[in-house]
């Protein structure tokens, strides 16, 4: 019997049936049930569930007359808003797949997405436009298949910006959510207006996906630099929204807000179609704002908040905290980084609110562990959830270790991926095969109690985790070495008080081009890659230290670093 058998909790079970039906098929029943229940709230616009699963339908129509056919990738690059929801289950009820981006990567980046997912169509906001279409004509001029449709929403298509009330967002946001399309057009392809989309009259295909075939194909990258795609069948996806449900013990009287991300798989799979398969309600909030995060807790009674922990350590800090009204808080929690105990403590201790931490990362759609409510413990990975077998092993030998031995955590369960999409080498790679049953390598070390609950100890992988945003250090030097000054670069993590970590870069630069400074190097990266992989420290050095095979020893680097980061700390403010 697992050690953590003793702190289950009540009236969840250990193991859920394997689902038959689709993602989509989610929409549909809670359509059927509660066609007059709001499923989304947007700036004060609410989104009945018929509201919804009809725009689905209606989108997936137009999708199919454009060529898209079962399995066809489809990429949706969105901030969160009704759309994406929308456009998320549009794809999957034309039985295509959802290519989920970062909303915050940028041209260079994109161009990735689009060939290596091999997608022809996208759907994106008109602020992002025109990243998009510079990706696709890159592409395009380079001879490789790229987009042929894109279709363009605006975010006004989903609220009134005369009717926001007590909704209503920071005026600095004003100009990005009203703002006209950019004018940026596809050199060899169609732009299509989300209004024309959804005025589309055609029936929509017939759903015909199943379990076993591929829903949603988000990117996560590693060592070797460039982002690879997380084959996730329906059936992971749906093992995830059923579990995480019922240990959440959640019904469809939860009001959630939806704020962390839908293109991550925390926000996607746990908060976008958990509510759903709920029949629950999301308050949707496209970007962080702690005072109108309050308000919206206060205004719409949310029972659920699912975050990283700057979110609450930003909002505790408001200056109108008193102000707010948390009091139908029910369940707070998140993962992505540990949650700091003094705050913790505060919630507990000011608003009778226990902090539930969880586990879990791309490949495995979202959570492996998470800390039962009645009893979690704080900066805790939590238990194997439903369904789920962990353990830890020597990251050499594999043999598998007794409590409280760090070790690699090996996970395995119906939540795990299919492998990476065309990449049969890095798959290989991901996997065991321990006591007959295939376990995926985490990459992360950690230790379990002697109670059965997982703790995070170090890492494995090279990875930098910036206030819950996965940072790939690989991936930023290979942008980085497109500087014509870079001549070689070395990223590590260095320690911040706030985000966690941050991105820091050790430049060797080209003769000649001595005159760069650090500030005009981070300037350029954050013109060329997502705000938040960008490195905010950089550091010239003459040399970076090199085995005898040549190879750059980024672990000498980082280890410095933590040393100089340690004595920061002991020297105080």
């Amino acid at each position: 019997m697992p050690l953590h058998d003793a702190f289950w909790p009540e009236r969840v079970p250990r193991h859920v049936p394997a689902i038959a039906t689709s993602v989509w098929h989610n929409l549909a029943v809670s359509a059927a049930r509660y066609p007059d229940k709001a499923a989304l709230v947007f700036f004060g616009t609410v989104t009945t569930y018929a509201q919804l699963a009809g725009q689905a339908e209606q989108l997936a129509a137009y999708l199919y007359q454009l060529g898209v056919q079962k399995g066809a990738r489809v990429i949706v690059f969105m901030q969160n808003c009704p759309q994406l929801v929308i456009a998320h289950y549009a794809i999957l009820r034309a039985n295509a797949v959802v290519v989920p981006v970062n909303p915050m990567n940028l041209a260079e980046e994109l161009a990735h997405y689009i060939r290596d997912s091999g997608a022809s169509v996208a759907l994106c906001t008109a602020d992002l436009a025109p990243q998009l279409v510079q990706a696709a004509n890159a592409v395009g001029a380079e001879g490789d298949p790229s987009l042929q449709h894109l279709i363009v929403t605006a975010f006004t298509d989903a609220f009134d910006p005369q009717a926001m009330g007590d909704d209503a967002p920071p005026a600095a946001w004003r100009d990005w959510l009203c703002g006209a399309p950019d004018g940026a057009m596809l050199q060899e392809g169609r732009h299509h207006a989300w209004r024309e989309a959804l005025a589309c009259s055609a029936p929509p295909p017939p759903h015909t996906a199943g379990p076993a075939d591929l829903a949603v194909l988000p990117y996560t990258s590693g060592t070797t630099g460039l982002p690879k795609g997380c084959m996730h069948p329906h059936r992971s996806i749906q093992h995830n929204v059923v579990g995480a449900a019922l240990w959440g013990q959640q019904t469809m009287q939860a009001v959630s807000l939806s704020v962390v991300p839908m293109f991550h798989i925390t926000g996607m799979v746990v908060v976008m179609h958990g509510s759903i398969y709920l029949g629950a309600t999301q308050i949707l909030m496209p970007r962080w704002d702690r005072e109108l995060a309050g308000r919206l807790i206060s205004k719409w009674k949310v029972t659920t908040w699912t975050n990283i922990p700057t979110m609450v350590i930003d909002l505790l800090a408001s200056p109108n905290i008193a102000d707010f009204d948390l009091g139908s808080l029910e369940h707070i929690g998140g993962g992505g980084a540990a949650m700091p105990q003094a705050v913790a403590q505060r919630l507990q201790g000011q608003f009778g609110l226990a902090y539930v931490e969880g586990y879990g990362l791309t490949e495995t759609a979202a959570p492996t562990h998470s800390n039962p409510h009645h009893r979690p413990k704080q900066q805790c990975l939590g238990i194997p959830i439903i369904g789920t077998c962990a353990c830890i092993v020597d990251p050499d030998t594999l043999a598998v270790l007794p409590p409280g031995a760090q070790g690699e955590i090996l996970v395995h369960g119906p939540q795990v991926f299919d492998g990476y999409w065309r990449n049969q080498a890095a798959t290989d790679a991901a996997f065991v095969t321990l006591e007959g049953r295939r376990f995926f390598r985490t990459g992360d070390l950690g230790h379990m109690d002697e109670e059965g609950y997982f703790f995070l100890t170090d890492r494995l992988k090279r990875m930098i985790n910036a206030s819950g945003f996965k940072v790939w250090p690989a991936e930023v030097e290979a942008l980085m070495f497109r500087h014509p000054a870079v001549q070689e670069a070395c990223v590590i993590g260095a320690r911040d008080a706030y985000r966690g970590e941050t991105v820091k870069a050790f430049v060797v630069l080209r003769p000649g081009h001595e005159a760069l400074t650090e500030d005009a190097l981070i300037a350029w990266c954050r013109n060329h890659m997502a705000a938040y992989k960008a490195p905010r420290l950089v550091e010239f050095v003459d040399a970076l230290p090199k085995s005898g095979s040549g190879k750059v020893m980024w672990r000498a680097l980082q280890q410095r670093q933590e040393a100089i980061d340690r004595q920061g700390v002991a020297a105080g403010p």
